[in-house]
Parts: structure tokens; sequence; C-alpha cells
């Protein structure tokens, strides 16, 4: 956009459609031009501020529009109301206007949406009731505006099936399971593809780039591949409130990491989702296509996990080593029920290769990434700290993987008999 001071009347007729010097202004993008006329730079008064713009000034009045503080003019805010739709991955969401600023989800109303075209009603009575349920800063709108975690109901009241943030409050909700205090950090990878060839970003199409190698945490055109959509998401989730504690490049070209943690309980759940809404919303922006695949490219590539480190209050204290290896029993006891709620397609990544343990079989070890579950090595020297639960995928449902965690290591108990011989399979004495 370029500034043109020029006189009111006379000089604004010279700059007419036709004339030569008007069409070569409006094709450049000048960040200051000043026109001056001999004798008239005394008398400033003469002189108004003309705005020249690009080709794309459409696109630039829109830009002011979306930019646009309205909270001068009025207390309403809007509120994004957002979802999880009939898929279990597949993130829904629409505005509402709110009379004034709301500091608690329970000052917002119930509100409603036609599950018939989410997949998650039938067309005959196809009525979802939405519940707001936690609130963060919308980093879009800006201002007071919210983002809107909601879960949904049949009008009666029951949770739809795709309504698993339900179930995971009840067992947060347990007086065992708040008593332990249990902390989550969750490590969600994705991959971003060209828009049109649906290809990693960065691959040339339809071809491969180097072997991996170069690109984990790497710096370098020809080693990293959306940054910016990175660095964009990492600062909208500190903004919108989201307990983001980092973020990296990973061992596959287009792929990348963030850390989301540490959070207490359903916390945990809410955030990876608000999380994987902005993320949507920044690709959209971009025009780059978001992946939550936990194997997109076959072959000679590392996948994508949603690796979840996990902790209760007796684990981080004294003693706490004894009752991660507790855990760790236990949690190989339910090994079939976890991956099967672990997500869609994992049998494609949890190969035993790349970083990975069998699908079928489960282990554990000290800083062992090929383990379904880690330990790290403070943990063992400490004797206290937290395990790492390296089989949810990508694709994983956040509310799914930790509630199944908390229950399976705090609530569940299994017998004796099962107990020693799962003890022996996997050398733990408890």
């Amino acid at each position: 956009m370029a500034q043109i001071l020029a006189p009111t009347a006379q000089w604004q007729m010279s700059f007419s459609k036709n004339s030569t010097n008007a069409s070569t202004l409006t094709s450049k993008m000048w960040s200051s031009l000043v026109l001056k006329r001999k004798g008239t730079h005394k008398s400033s008064a003469k002189f108004r501020v003309l705005t020249v713009k690009a080709e794309n000034s459409t696109v630039n009045r829109l830009e002011d529009l979306l930019k646009l503080d309205v909270s001068p003019i009025t207390d309403k805010i809007i509120a994004e109301y957002i979802w999880v739709g009939g898929s279990g991955i597949d993130l829904r969401s629409k505005s509402r206007t709110i009379s004034k600023p709301v500091e608690h989800p329970s000052e917002l109303p119930k509100w409603n949406y036609d599950g018939s075209s989410t997949g998650q009603a039938p067309g005959e009575d196809s009525e979802v009731i939405l519940y707001p349920q936690a609130l963060f800063k919308d980093p879009f709108r800006g201002g007071n505006n919210i983002l809107v975690i909601c879960d949904t109901y049949t009008p009666a009241g029951e949770p739809i099936p795709t309504n698993k943030r339900h179930r995971a409050a009840q067992i947060f909700g347990n007086q065992k399971v708040i008593n332990e205090v249990p902390w989550f950090g969750i490590e969600q990878e994705y991959t971003l593809l060209q828009t049109n060839v649906k290809w990693p970003l960065g691959w040339p199409a339809g071809g491969y780039p180097g072997p991996q190698g170069p690109y984990y945490c790497g710096v370098g055109a020809e080693k990293s591949f959306g940054r910016d959509i990175s660095d964009a998401h990492y600062k909208a989730c500190l903004y919108a409130g989201i307990n983001i504690s980092g973020t990296n490049g990973e061992v596959m070209p287009g792929q990348w990491e963030y850390q989301v943690g540490p959070s207490v309980g359903i916390e945990a759940g809410d955030h990876i989702w608000i999380s994987r809404y902005i993320l949507e919303r920044i690709t959209e922006q971009a025009g780059v296509v978001l992946t939550l695949d936990p194997k997109p490219i076959e072959g000679d590539w590392n996948g994508a996990g949603c690796h979840t480190n996990y902790s209760t209050k007796t684990m981080r204290e004294d003693g706490g080593f004894e009752v991660i290896k507790k855990a760790i029993l236990n949690l190989s006891l339910r090994h079939r029920e976890h991956i099967s709620a672990y997500g869609e397609g994992n049998e494609r990544r949890l190969t035993g290769k790349h970083e990975t343990a069998s699908i079928d079989t489960f282990s554990w070890g000290v800083a062992n990434r090929g383990c379904s579950i880690r330990v790290g090595r403070d943990t063992e020297k400490n004797g206290k700290g937290y395990l790492e639960d390296r089989r949810p995928a990508s694709n994983m449902d956040p509310y799914v993987v930790t509630s199944l965690l908390a229950e399976t290591t705090i609530l569940w108990e299994p017998t004796l008999e099962a107990e020693a011989l799962a003890a022996q399979k996997l050398a733990l004495k408890v």
C-alpha cells in the first residue's frame, strides 16, 4: 500500500483511471510516496492523504475488517463453539454472539446443531446439544472473543457415542483419581501435506527426499519444511492459554511435533483438542493440509505418534519407581484394550521399527524408544518420576487415552495370579 500526498481537487483529476501514471502506481506496493508541487509545500492544508492499493485491494479491505476491534463499540463477543464430529477425529465449529465477556463455561448457553450432517444423528431426529465445557482466548479474532470446547448430548441429556469427554470426566472425577493428581504431558506429532498432491510438504511431487537423518530438529531450507506454521501455532496456543511446552521438527521431513503439559486430569484432553483446532485453522489459512494419520507415508519413514507421559502423586514421591513398575504391570495386562483405543490405523505404525514396539507385544525399558513403555534415566536414578506410553497414535482421542491410563493404573486391580504371571514375564519385582 502506498500513501500519496496530493491536492484535494485539481490533482485528483490528473489521477484518472486511464492515466498511465495511475496504472503504474497501482501495480506496485510502495512504502511511501510524497508528490509535491512547487510553491505548495508551505500550505499542507490543501493536501489530503489518498490511499493507492495494489491489485489485490479486495483482499486488503478484507484483512482490515478481519482485524477490526469491535470492543470500543460493543460489549458483545463472539464465541466459537467447537466439538468432535462423527468420525471421532474431525473437528466442527460454529459461532454465536454473546452479550458480554464471560469467565466460565457455565455462563454460556447450551446450543444445538444438525447431527445428521456430521454423522452423529439420524435425519428424523437430528438435533444434538452442545454443552460448553472449557474456554480459551481466540487467537484469530482477538479481544474478548473465545473458543469454547463442548461435548455432545441428545436432547434427553444422554451423551452421544462420540462424546468421549463425558466418560473421561467421570473417571477423573473419582475421588481416588483426584487424590493422585494425575499429570499428563502429550507429544502431538503431525504431518503437513501439499494441497494439490497430498504429498508431504517439501517433498518433490511424486518423489522422495534424501533418507531420514538430517531432518529431526533440523535447520535450513533443505531440512526444515513448515517452520512458519509450527511457530504460528506455538504463539497462537500461548495466546489461547494452552499449556504448550515446546515444539520441534520431527524425523520425517514435513513432520512436526508439539508438546502440551504437564496438564492435570481432564484438562489434558481439552488442551490437546483445542490445540488441534488451532492447528487446523492455521493450516487452512496457509493453504496446507494437516494430517494426523499415524503412517502417512509407507516404507522406511517414521510414523506419527502421540506419546503420552504420565505420572501420579505417588509416582512423583520418594519410592515412586515401585509404583511406576506396578502401573507398568497393570498396563501389560490390559495391553489389547489400550491398543484398541489408541488410534485408527495404528497397526501400520507399531511395527517394531522406526522407534516403535510391535503392536502385538507389550514391553518396557529404561531409555528404550523401541518399547511400549519407556522409563527415563532420571526416573530410574531418582527412584521416582513418570512413564512414557509410546503406543498412542497421532490421531488418538486424548480423552480416551488419558482416562484409560488413570483407570488402569489407579482404579483397576488385577487378580493376584495374573499379577504374579505378568511380573515374572516382565521381570518386574513389585
